[in-house]
């Protein structure tokens, strides 16, 4: 609910501070008096598009501040939430903008930016006249206000929920189709490469292990031929054989040296035996580096190879073996995916059936609720002096989306046999404000904690007619705040809070003010309504009895 309106600078309104009630609020006052300033200045606070020069002449920046109650559970919160402002039963607009033309907003003392604003107030207020598109007339709008009043919200989650499995469902047949000609595109390299991985079969740490075994092997070859040359140094055809030489000629001579060789022949046979042992593990060695000649022309040749083909997929040589297996999972997928494909098919057009079977009873019950809403529109529509007149609720196909496959457009015809058409097209400046304000009784249940703005919705009616619209309002304003700016004694008599607004000059400055009536106030305003400048005894008789309904 809207509880009150600051207003600072703003055209002709220097400083302005009105409080409204609930149930039904109407404004009244002579035509230029301010009335509209103050819906101007509503909207600018709310965000709305309107006009750019606003602030008042000789002020460097107009200001207004909007304060609302706010129920639990009432949506606005959770917009609040979702950006992050803060959240209490109270919630204060504030909106200011400079002579310049620039703008600044803030949400419960926060800064806002304009389309968190627009998107609290389109929870807030609805405003309701002959230019609003907005609202009512605004036939994006009229699908979602059917499905109110059918009530169809949880059909409406099925709907949407079926078509989010279908886009999705689509999303993922898409990228596997994309995945499957990205493969052919590469097929034949796909089957080249694992052809050749396959072939050479790599291991990793094969690198490394063969890169020893190679240099090993090109060591041996150098080393090995001085070993054989020492080994072939101390063999009998060595210096073994002169050692052993050398023992037996000592041998010989021993019996005639007194014992002086046997010294030196024990040493001798000590240099054999190491000797011997040298030979024994000189011999070991030379058996240990001993390979095939092939062996290091093998180890080199593949060892080649694995970093040849290392460096021809640009990895190193231990990723060889983890690329052959993503290759052939690669190529796996391009030889099974035609099998894929049928699967994903067939899940998308399961998801398909779906979502279309849910817009199809959607439809049903968008047909019914739409036959209900024209009767209810007809018998509103007849105290209104409007009996002949013929409102449509149209349905037409579209493609299926989240909200179905309905295109809903509210329709009338003024007269019998004439031809029906868009509200905003075919109803005069009368005729529309009565067709909006029956479609808002009838579409009520979708407004609840809405302040209803109702501009002039009975300019060009009168007598039981405006009674009928004062009544509607009325009844109306029960459920939800109903603001009315009207010039109609019988609607302004339905008020249950009644301001007045006039305009007045001061110096050379014109100023508008807004007056709160009581009882007394409320006859003169009434009379002054129904008798124009020169207000009778008669004419506050006439008010008094509309007061007293």
């Amino acid at each position: 609910m809207l509880r009150g309106l600051d207003i600072r600078d703003m055209l002709i309104i220097d400083r302005l501070e009105l409080e409204l009630q609930p149930g039904l609020n109407v404004l009244t006052g002579e035509t230029g008096a301010g009335k509209s300033i103050l819906l101007d200045s509503l909207g600018f606070v709310l965000g709305w598009r309107g006009r750019m020069d606003l602030v008042r002449a000789g002020a460097t920046q107009g200001e207004v501040t909007a304060c609302f109650d706010l129920a639990e559970g009432h949506p606005v919160r959770e917009v609040l939430r979702e950006a992050g402002l803060p959240e209490s039963d109270e919630l204060i607009l504030r909106r200011v903008t400079t002579a310049e033309g620039r703008k600044t907003a803030w949400i419960n003392d926060r800064r806002s930016s304009g389309d968190v604003l627009r998107r609290v107030s389109e929870h807030l207020v609805e405003l309701h006249g002959q230019h609003d598109d907005r609202g009512l007339l605004n036939p994006r709008g009229h699908r979602a206000l059917l499905d109110e009043f059918a009530g169809t919200a949880a059909h409406l989650v099925d709907v949407r929920a079926a078509w989010r499995d279908l886009r999705a469902a689509e999303a993922t047949l898409a990228a596997a189709q994309a995945r499957i000609e990205a493969l052919r595109g590469e097929e034949e390299f796909l089957r080249h490469a694992v052809k050749e991985l396959d072939e050479l079969s790599p291991e990793p740490g094969e690198d490394a292990e063969l890169d020893a075994r190679r240099r090993m092997m090109q060591g041996a070859e150098r080393v090995r031929e001085d070993i054989v040359r020492a080994h072939a140094a101390i063999s009998l055809d060595g210096a073994e054989g002169l050692i052993s030489d050398a023992i037996r000629w000592l041998d010989g001579a021993a019996d005639s040296a007194d014992g002086r060789l046997d010294a030196p022949a024990e040493a001798l046979a000590r240099a054999l035996d190491a000797l011997g042992e040298a030979d024994h593990g000189i011999a070991a060695c030379l058996d240990a580096l001993s390979f095939d000649p092939h062996a290091l022309e093998q180890a080199e040749e593949r060892l080649f190879a694995i970093r040849g083909l290392a460096r021809k997929h640009g990895i190193l040589p231990d990723g060889l073996s983890d690329l052959a297996e993503d290759l052939r999972g690669r190529l796996s997928a391009l030889d099974t995916g035609t099998s894929d494909i049928a699967t994903l098919q067939a899940a998308v057009s399961e998801a398909r059936d779906r979502h279309l079977a849910l817009c199809d009873a959607l439809s049903g019950e968008r047909k019914l609720a739409g036959a209900r809403l024209d009767a209810v529109m007809s018998d509103e529509l007849a105290p209104l002096k409007m009996e002949r007149a013929v409102f449509t609720t149209q349905l037409t196909s579209m493609a299926p989306g989240p909200d179905g496959q309905d295109d809903v457009t509210f329709t009338v015809a003024t007269n019998p046999g004439a031809p029906s058409g868009p509200l905003n097209k075919i109803a005069s400046g009368g005729e529309l404000s009565r067709f909006l304000l029956a479609l808002k009784v009838c579409l009520m249940g979708e407004a609840v904690g809405v302040t209803m703005i109702f501009d002039e919705i009975d300019r060009g009616v009168g007598g039981a007619t405006a009674d009928a619209v004062g009544r509607r309002l009325q009844s109306l304003s029960r459920e939800a705040q109903v603001l009315v700016v009207t010039h109609s004694p019988q609607v302004a008599a339905r008020g249950g809070h009644h301001w007045r607004v006039e305009k007045y000059v001061s110096g050379d400055v014109t100023r508008s003010t807004v007056t709160a009536l009581q009882a007394a106030d409320r006859v003169d305003e009434l009379a002054r309504m129904l008798a124009g400048d020169t207000v009778t005894d008669e004419a506050r008789a006439a008010a008094r009895a509309l007061l007293n309904y």
